[in-house]
């Protein structure tokens, strides 16, 4: 491996396993993305491509079983599988990891008004910590057809190395806002047409309608909160409607990835 300009394409795949280093090498310029189908998915959603790493053991293979070619000029690192290991800080066993520049950051009027006119759903994500939930949520967004997210100022980057590998790649295909006048971003959306649904498990402390068969607002916002505590009551309160997913009386709840997809399900198709 040589030094110069190979060693700066490196630098973005340093210290991978520590947050705090992560978020002040990658700042609000760009992200990784591991594993062949995100990297496929990486591709096929426009972000410019920084690099991708590859393990020389993988790499032919790799390459040949994407969908999408790469664009010409990316520049392509191959490393033995010792090295990818000291770049990276542990054992990378897909072996493909990629950096790419992110999308500028979207207001809420810029991803609402680039949204379908008739039949619109979003997903609003409040206090979602965990990086593997909001991967998850936002696979089963995609699957379901929902057009956006918004999160608040409490919740995970939604460009995290984890949240990037568990939805597939699939949250780079989902145009977000990061909200930061929280919850007044709730009273713009009421204000520019969209209903909101809050999410909650609860079966008597909120009056909560039962989200199968209700009549589907043209354009839809589904609250989610955080995996254990849920949506806040003012967030609740500050919805047009509480729903809630029927479950058996003896289980406490779903997993929050789990009810946004039954949740997204239920919405679907139907407006």
């Amino acid at each position: 491996m040589t030094a110069g300009p190979i060693d700066a394409l490196l630098a973005d795949y340093a210290n991978l396993t520590d947050p705090a280093a992560r978020r002040h090498i990658e700042a609000d310029e760009f992200f990784v993305c591991e594993g062949p189908q995100a990297l496929d998915r990486l591709i096929a959603s426009g972000h410019m491509i920084r690099s991708v790493l590859l393990a020389d053991t993988k790499a032919d293979r790799v390459l040949a079983e994407l969908t999408h070619p790469l664009p010409a000029a990316t520049p392509v690192l191959r490393v033995t599988r010792d090295e990818m290991r000291a770049i990276c800080g542990f054992d990378l066993h897909r072996g493909v990891i990629a950096a790419a520049n992110r999308h500028p950051a979207r207001s809420l009027n810029e991803l609402i008004e680039a949204l379908p006119v008739d039949g619109a759903r979003l997903v609003i994500a409040e206090g979602l910590n965990d990086p593997e939930n909001l991967g998850a949520v936002a696979r089963s967004a995609r699957a379901f057809g929902i057009d956006g997210l918004v999160v608040d100022p409490t919740c995970i980057d939604p460009y995290t190395r984890r949240t990037v590998r568990v939805s597939m790649g699939e949250i780079l295909h989902l145009p977000h806002h990061r909200a930061t006048d929280w919850p007044q971003t709730l009273d713009a959306l009421h204000t520019a047409g969209w209903d909101t649904w809050a999410l909650t498990p609860a079966r008597h402390d909120v009056p909560a309608d039962n989200i199968w068969g209700l009549p589907i607002p043209d354009r839809l916002a589904l609250v989610i909160g955080a995996e254990g505590p849920g949506l806040a009551p003012a967030t609740i309160d500050a919805c047009t409607r509480a729903v809630r997913i029927p479950i058996a009386d003896d289980v406490d709840s779903l997993n929050v990835a789990a009810a946004a997809a039954v949740a997204f399900a239920a919405t679907a198709d139907r407006v």
